[in-house]
């Protein structure tokens, strides 16, 4: 079994043509409650013998009989490997040399986004493919073909890129549905970045998505899709989750959080709100005690205001302040001291994608922006209150 070491630049393949507009997506995706227990019988799709489980020693202890019961169905042996915690290159690194070995035919990865991205690196470098099983609804991780890294800190230390999406993408709602609601959350501030941003790319006559070519318009239609899955029934989802129910409103959100984000965002692209979600992860205190969409729920708001699109950003701050996101600084413990601001700036900056919102940009005025965010916050809360957020936040929940 060959393994690839190269990095996969897409914009150098699909980015050639100046105006190519280009779609990708995984091959199959299955939501609903309880098909975790129908896993095995979806491998058999991709033909494959020997199964390399990553997963954290909870995920393994709570529902890791499920899954093997799954493939001993169908006649699949596996192994469990233990997710160490951090998508570094440090872990991606121990984890290929535990699984070489056993020369699996697919890695199935099993958790939230950090655990999901380590699998996509190392399912790549020992060129097999990819299953994922996500155990939240946080991010738009397991739709897409990239991997956001950290340092062993856990700082962001880039983004490293595939020529393949995952095989197969397996949502068990239920599964979704006992996690603790801040999850589906910071689900859904993720995912409302896609629409504002893949609408800040097609605005943008040199805008390119994360493959380096024009967005489509299914990219389009899906990250507008998203956004209002999200206006209609997210309110009715956090219900839902605190009621214990699996409900009609909770499965569109569930598919919005995860495969219309996945889709939008990867093939209709980045901007600031992303470029400002990334930055926070500087700042120790946001770092330690914030998930990843709540981080860019407050970069939507930025990139609004960079954009002079305050209609849309009262829109966003107010179903952001109704479900619980952060909707100014001090609700993501952070202060407007210059320094703190700089390094939030300087960080957003060097975000490549940053360059895809349509105006004008340079440090004095994303400062200005970050300013003009919190204080839009601060007015949402005054005249709506904070109740849904402090909610979420009166118990502390470590990041997956």
């Amino acid at each position: 079994m060959e393994i690839s070491s190269e990095p996969f630049v897409p914009s150098h393949l699909f980015g050639a043509p100046p105006q190519s507009r280009v779609f990708i997506s995984p091959a199959r995706y299955v939501q609903g409650p309880g098909v975790i227990d129908q896993l095995g019988g979806y491998l058999g799709l991709l033909d494959v013998e020997r199964v390399a489980v990553l997963a954290s020693g909870g995920r393994i202890e709570s529902i890791g009989h499920r899954i093997g019961r799954s493939f001993e169905q169908f006649d699949l042996s596996y192994t469990f490997h233990s997710f160490g915690g951090e998508s570094s290159l440090t872990e991606v690194e121990a984890r290929v040399k535990d699984m070489r070995g056993e020369q699996p035919d697919v890695v199935v990865a099993v958790g939230g986004g950090k655990c999901i991205d380590t699998g996509k690196a190392v399912a790549f470098r020992l060129d097999v493919p990819l299953a994922v099983v996500p155990s939240l609804a946080s991010n738009d991780a397991p739709c897409s073909a990239s991997s956001v890294l950290y340092d062993d800190s856990g700082v962001v230390s880039g983004v490293e890129f595939y020529p393949d999406s995952p095989s197969l993408v397996v949502v068990d709602s239920d599964l979704v549905a006992a996690a603790p609601v801040r999850y589906l959350v910071a689900g859904m501030g993720d995912a409302m970045a896609t629409w504002y941003e893949a609408m800040a790319v097609a605005g943008n006559p040199n805008g390119v998505s994360v493959l380096g070519a024009r967005p489509t318009i299914a990219a389009e239609t899906i990250s507008k899709a998203c956004a209002q899955t999200l206006y209609d029934h997210g309110l009715i989802a956090v219900s839902a989750v605190r009621s214990g129910l699996t409900n009609d409103s909770l499965e569109r959100v569930i598919e919005a959080n995860t495969l219309l984000s996945g889709l939008g965002f990867e093939s209709g692209g980045l901007a600031a709100a992303h470029g400002v979600g990334l930055a926070l992860t500087a700042i120790p205190t946001v770092h330690d005690n914030y998930l990843h969409g709540e981080m860019v729920a407050f970069g939507v708001l930025v990139q609004l205001a960079m954009q002079n699109l305050s209609a849309e950003a009262r829109r966003a701050a107010e179903f952001f302040q109704q479900v619980g996101l952060p909707v100014h600084l001090n609700q993501l413990s952070v202060s407007d001291e210059e320094t703190t601001l700089a390094t939030i700036v300087e960080r957003t900056i060097s975000f490549p994608f940053t360059a895809n919102t349509p105006v004008p940009l340079d440090a004095e005025r994303i400062r200005e922006a970050i300013l003009e965010a919190d204080q839009e916050g601060q007015r949402t809360v005054r005249a709506l209150g904070d109740e849904p957020y402090q909610q979420l936040h009166l118990k502390e929940q470590k990041r997956t």
